[in-house]
């Protein structure tokens, strides 16, 4: 049986988008997933001092990829909301993260079979403490960048989460 967040989130509006990330209109999250429809989305990678990420073990009860690592916070855009407006909402709701600067980096399209995404990335640097969003977070663990796409095998990882930050690894070696 659903618990309460379960049901609020699978009826939560997102905005759905055409290949091109041009806004359609919204639709109920559940029907989203269930037609593996063209949504948004914002990738955060919360990085320390000493340059980890903290990367995310999904909770079970998670609508796509549950119990995966996701090196990214982040989540869908809903309607009414800017990328922007989502990447802060969703870094305070998942790790009790708030006014903390965070950096735009690129937007970049990802499809798979069970999901089509138009995502921006952002990245920021916290060392303080987290609160975790008991729904969606089950635990968080310290990685570096480069262990997470070396070991790609160690853990399972979001897929999408790993092609955003192999094009932020790239783009910050370039500067």
């Amino acid at each position: 049986m659903p618990g309460q967040q379960e049901v609020e989130a699978s009826v939560e509006s997102v905005l759905v988008v055409d290949d091109h990330n041009f806004v359609l209109g919204a639709v109920p999250r559940g029907k989203m997933r269930e037609e593996t429809l063209c949504h948004r989305a914002t990738y955060i990678f919360v990085f320390n001092s000493k340059g980890q990420l903290y990367v995310q073990e999904r909770t079970l009860s998670k609508d796509i990829y549950p119990g995966y690592f996701d090196p990214a916070t982040g989540g869908v855009v809903t309607e009414g909301e800017s990328y922007d407006q989502a990447a802060e909402r969703e870094l305070a709701e998942e790790l009790g993260i708030e006014d903390v600067p965070i950096t735009s980096h690129f937007h970049f399209f990802f499809q798979n079979d069970d999901c089509q995404v138009w995502g921006r990335v952002y990245s920021c640097y916290y060392d303080g403490p987290l609160t975790l969003q008991e729904e969606e977070v089950a635990n968080v663990v310290l990685e570096s960048p480069e262990e997470v796409l070396s070991n790609r095998n160690h853990r399972n990882y979001t897929p999408d989460s790993l092609v955003a930050l192999e094009r932020l690894v790239h783009c910050l070696k370039t500067f």
